[in-house]
């Protein structure tokens, strides 16, 4: 390891890869250290809990790219390398071995880790998270003994997951605390949708589901999960999916302004000079939320926010204005979602959900702000140009399934 870095990115998961790939596009000729607290180098995460899960992609076919990639660029692989303090004065970071390293421009790329819930029992060892390949090898390792999964979660991991354990032969139940899955992040008809779809293929779907504890063996392993109304439901292995916690520590404690994540201006530029922060652990203020200061998790955002801060720091012009776009695979249901329905005052339902084939369209003040496509693709790809150029469409049009929406009538 170095101990000066041109550039020094901290993170090794899409955000922080991507920013090294756009600054060698560049042309940037500086050094780069790539630096990550796991010890593999920098792989894709969504197919964690989906085809990595499922024994569908061995990890080499999750990786971002193959590993002779990154010294072939002159980028220097850090792995096993966790950050405990930064010094934007003197511009150095320590590690937790005490070494410290150089830098003249700072990269914050660290993402989240699980959030979990801190409750009796918590810290039983069949309590899993789903963020990393350490958490997902676990997970895979219990399976030949493990005949009934509880997941604490009903947003879009817990749901991938419970799909999987579902197709794996497992008993699935999935509690969510809220009165509909999806809740955070989707209208009420998707969510009835998916939860319809989940108990078709014998998943158990418990809303308004509190958990209150997870009951224990003297083995310290947890054999169910307590909810508030005193129901008990029996588990071999727990799932819980309920978030992330931006890891942001060492910059807050470095004086970077921060709320939900470390605040960064359009330029992915934190508070602190030559310091800048991309992907899950970076909020910015998006149009497409009506300008509110968001967190996205999402690959779109680390790759896109990765761009713009390369950059920036090889002096181009560039602000980050890109529409927020996500997937989810449950079964044989491609869910594509573009734009953010968060604030939407009406929606329109494009096709029949019994078909296993819809859209629905969210619009506030008239405008179409977001789409939700299972099994449409056509209506994703069209859609997104919509919310994109924030058009007001006729809502009849909208939804004829016989008028491609490329097609519908302005208003």
């Amino acid at each position: 390891m170095n101990n000066f870095y041109d550039i020094l990115i901290v993170g090794a998961g899409h955000a922080g890869a991507q920013a090294a790939i756009a600054l060698r596009q560049q042309k940037f000729e500086g050094t780069i250290g790539l630096m990550g607290n796991e010890k593999y180098p920098p792989y894709e995460r969504p197919p964690l809990s989906k085809e990595y899960l499922a024994g569908d992609k061995p990890f080499e076919r999750i990786m971002l790219r193959p590993e002779s990639f990154w010294g072939e660029r002159n980028v220097d692989l850090l792995t096993g390398c966790r950050v405990s303090k930064v010094d934007p004065v003197n511009k150095t970071v320590t590690l937790s071995t005490d070494d410290e390293v150089g830098y003249r421009k700072l990269i914050w790329a660290t993402g989240g880790s699980p959030r979990m819930l801190d409750c009796p029992g918590s810290q039983a060892r069949n309590i899993h998270g789903v963020r990393s390949r350490a958490d997902v090898d676990k997970i895979m390792a219990a399976l030949p003994t493990t005949e009934t999964v509880v997941v604490v979660g009903g947003g879009y991991i817990g749901l991938e997951a419970a799909a999987v354990l579902n197709k794996l032969g497992k008993k699935v139940t999935v509690l969510e605390s809220l009165d509909r899955v999806l809740s955070r992040v989707a209208g009420e008809t998707l969510s009835r949708f998916y939860e319809a779809e989940h108990r078709a293929h014998g998943v158990t779907i418990e809303l308004g589901a509190m958990v209150e504890a997870f009951e224990t063996n003297d083995e310290g392993m947890a054999t169910g999960v307590k909810l508030s109304d005193g129901r008990v439901f029996p588990a071999d292995m727990i799932i819980v999916g309920i978030g992330i916690i931006p890891e942001t520590g060492p910059l807050v404690a470095a004086g970077a302004a921060a709320g939900n994540g470390v605040d960064v201006d359009q330029h992915c530029r934190t508070s602190l000079n030559g310091v800048y922060a991309i992907g899950d652990c970076a909020a910015h203020a998006n149009r497409f939320a009506a300008g509110a200061h968001i967190r996205l998790e999402s690959v779109q955002n680390a790759n896109d926010q990765a761009k713009v801060a390369a950059l920036d720091i090889i002096g181009e012009d560039c602000e980050y204005d890109s529409v927020p776009w996500f997937w989810s695979n449950q079964y044989d249901l491609k869910l594509q979602t573009v734009g953010l329905s968060t604030g939407h005052d009406e929606y329109i339902v494009r096709g029949d959900p019994a078909n296993r084939s819809f859209s629905v369209i969210y619009l506030k003040d008239g405008k179409v702000i977001a789409l939700d496509c299972v099994n449409a693709t056509k209506d994703y790809v069209q859609g997104r140009k919509v919310v994109e150029s924030n058009l007001s469409l006729d809502p009849v049009q909208l939804a004829d399934t016989d008028i491609p929406i490329k097609e519908v009538e302005q208003i």
